[in-house]
C-alpha cells in the first residue's frame, strides 16, 4: 500500500492514484528519479532537509514544473503470520535548480562502458570478482529475467534509454555480488583497499547511469519544448 502525505490542500494522507492526480493540478508535468547516496546527493537540487530526508531513504522522487519532492518511508504492518509493507510518501519543498551530477545518456552510456573494463581488469588482476554458486545463480536468474523480454520502461522512452538501463543494471548485479563475496581473494590490506577503489566508482556509474536512464524521458521533452 502506498499513501501520500504533506500534500498541499489534503489535511491527511492519500491514495498514490488522487496524489497523483494533485500533483498533476499543482503544476507537476514530470518526475525524477533521485538515488543518493553518502558523500553523493545524485539526482538531488536542495534544500538541506529534503536532501538530508533522501540520503537516509537513499531514493526520492523530484517533481518537475513545482518545486515538491517526495522521500518514500517503508513501514511494516499487519499481524504476526500476514506482515506487509506499507510506503508512505511524503511531500517536501525542493529548490528548482538542476539535478546534482545527473550525466546524458550519451555520458553515461560511454562512462558505464570506461568502468565496466577498468573495473573487470582490475578484479581480475586480484581475483576477487563474485563467483561460486551464489553468484552464478544470481546471474542465471538476471539472464532469464532479461530473456522473458521483461519491459525494462514504459512505452515512449528513447532506446537509448533502455540500452543503458539494463547495462547500468548488470553492471549494479557485477558489484553487488563481488561485494556480497566478501574479499575474495583480497586477502591482504593493500589487496582489500584495491577492491573497494575498483568496485566504488563502478558502483557510483551505474547508479548515475539509471538515474540519467530514468529521467531521460523528462529531459528530452523539456529540450524539445525550449
Amino acid at each position: 500500500m502506498h499513501r501520500v502525505e504533506g500534500l498541499p490542500g489534503e489535511s491527511a494522507p492519500v491514495g498514490l492514484t488522487l496524489a497523483l492526480g494533485r500533483l498533476r493540478t499543482l503544476g507537476v508535468t514530470g518526475l525524477r528519479v533521485a538515488l543518493p547516496a553518502p558523500g553523493h546527493p545524485l539526482g538531488l537540487s536542495g534544500p538541506p532537509e529534503f536532501n538530508a530526508r533522501a540520503l537516509e531513504a537513499e531514493e526520492a522522487v523530484v517533481c518537475h514544473g513545482a518545486a515538491f519532492g517526495l522521500v518514500p518511508q517503508v513501514y511494516e504492518a499487519g499481524p504476526q503470520g500476514d506482515v506487509h509493507a506499507e510506503v508512505v510518501w511524503h511531500v517536501l519543498p525542493v529548490r528548482e535548480a538542476p539535478p546534482a551530477d545527473v550525466p546524458s545518456l550519451g555520458e553515461a552510456e560511454r562512462e558505464l562502458a570506461e568502468a565496466l573494463r577498468d573495473a573487470t581488469e582490475v578484479l581480475s588482476k586480484l581475483d576477487v570478482a563474485g563467483s561460486g554458486p551464489v553468484a552464478e545463480a544470481a546471474i542465471d536468474a538476471y539472464r532469464a529475467r532479461a530473456e522473458r523480454g521483461r519491459e525494462v520502461l514504459a512505452p515512449g522512452y528513447p532506446p537509448r534509454a533502455v540500452r543503458v538501463l539494463e547495462l547500468a543494471q548488470r553492471v549494479g548485479l557485477l558489484v553487488s555480488l563481488a561485494y556480497g563475496n566478501g574479499h575474495g581473494g583480497a586477502v591482504s590490506a593493500s589487496e582489500m583497499a584495491a577492491r573497494g577503489a575498483a568496485l566504488r566508482p563502478v558502483e557510483r556509474t551505474a547508479r548515475r547511469a539509471q538515474v540519467a536512464a530514468y529521467n531521460s524521458f523528462v529531459e528530452e521533452r523539456e529540450r524539445g519544448m525550449r
